[in-house]
């Protein structure tokens, strides 16, 4: 089937979600630029593609939507570390802040980028009233490479960004995780940014290797399966959630898609097949809810622990989203972190192992 290059234009949106290979097989990425010149394009590596309500790999997932009111801008930053981030989420803010800015969708680089600085430079410099959604690429269960793509080749260490614009937008946002948590608290004793060396004063690594027996060996993979809960303080009810990118033997510590502060306090996580799956289905309940009468585009980003713990299951999470979500055309991937206001907040904030919904629509 040829391209709808017919509906190319400077508000014309397109998001591409593929598999880590095309990386080095750009071409169909190429083709897609080429087709749509004047279109903003934004798109990412995953650890499964969304489209419809099936869950594919090795593919390249891609929604085209022309908005008529709605004014669209691209943003794009660079980051060669991690310490970089915040940097970097403020520097997009920048290149996005406008009067009339409802929202932004950002995708970024899921390897090289600590997801909580850089939401932290992009709320620090927007005002709270901006939603700020999206991910981390994703790369599967070896953690070796993602890429971001905005009509260029696509690459490791991006950030980009699309901002909209106007007062006919409507863009609703959800997020749920649907984990519970076990075993007891622990504080956070020593920590530096996204990673975590010490729990009430032992090695983070050895601690959390008891917990999980003989799935240690199959670490950081098996690491999805098991998040931790963190909060900063005691009385705290909103609880984030995080998940393990990388371990380093020799240093005890694991690294995390978002920060570990110190002082803060740390617990296990697990959860079962059917509260995943309910879980998103609460999340797009609550984006679905301030949508536009007419037709909606829904982006999902859910993690790629999800999909591990799920297995042959994974579908139904996303046909519970297709489900809640009327008259929309459903693209999305599996991430390594999860962009979105949590629940009943404002501005963004960085998640693990949740499933997030993003509907975008005209009044």
């Amino acid at each position: 089937q040829p391209l709808p290059s017919a509906l190319d234009s400077e508000h014309t949106l397109v998001l591409a979600f593929g598999a880590p290979r095309f990386a080095d097989e750009p071409i169909a990425l190429a083709e897609l630029a080429d087709a749509f010149p004047k279109a903003i394009k934004l798109g990412c590596s995953t650890s499964g593609e969304i489209h419809g309500a099936e869950v594919h790999d090795a593919s390249l997932s891609v929604a085209v939507a022309r908005f008529d009111h709605t004014r669209l801008r691209r943003a794009r930053a660079a980051v060669t570390t991690s310490a970089g981030s915040h940097a970097a989420g403020v520097d997009l803010a920048r290149q996005l802040a406008d009067d009339d800015l409802r929202a932004v969708f950002v995708l970024s680089d899921g390897l090289h980028v600590n997801g909580t600085s850089l939401v932290e430079g992009l709320t620090a410099a927007l005002p709270t009233s901006v939603s700020i959604t999206g991910g981390l690429a994703g790369g599967g269960t070896r953690f070796k490479r993602t890429w971001v793509f905005d009509g260029e080749p696509p690459q490791p260490g991006q950030i980009c960004a699309v901002g909209f614009y106007g007062e006919r937008v409507r863009v609703g946002h959800g997020c749920e995780h649907g984990w519970g948590e076990f075993g007891p608290p622990r504080r956070v004793t020593r920590s530096h940014g996204n990673v975590l060396y010490e729990l009430d004063g032992k090695p983070a690594l050895q601690l959390y290797k008891t917990y999980l027996g003989e799935l240690a060996s199959g670490l950081p993979g098996t690491a999805l399966l098991f998040p931790l809960a963190i909060w900063r303080h005691e009385q705290d009810a909103q609880h984030l959630v995080r998940t393990i990118l990388a371990i380093d033997e020799a240093e005890q510590s694991m690294t995390f898609a978002g920060d570990m502060p110190e002082g803060s306090f740390a617990r296990l996580m697990r959860s079962t097949n059917d509260k995943l799956i309910d879980s998103a289905g609460v999340a797009a309940e609550r984006a679905s809810a301030g949508a536009a009468a007419g037709p909606s585009l829904v982006a999902c980003v859910s993690c790629g622990g999800r999909r591990l713990l799920l297995g042959e299951r994974t579908d139904e999470e996303i046909e519970t989203v297709t489900g809640a979500t009327q008259r929309a055309a459903h693209v999305g991937f599996y991430s390594y972190g999860e962009i979105a206001p949590a629940a009943g907040g404002c501005g963004g904030e960085l998640h693990n192992q949740t499933m997030t919904v993003t509907v975008i629509s005209e009044a």
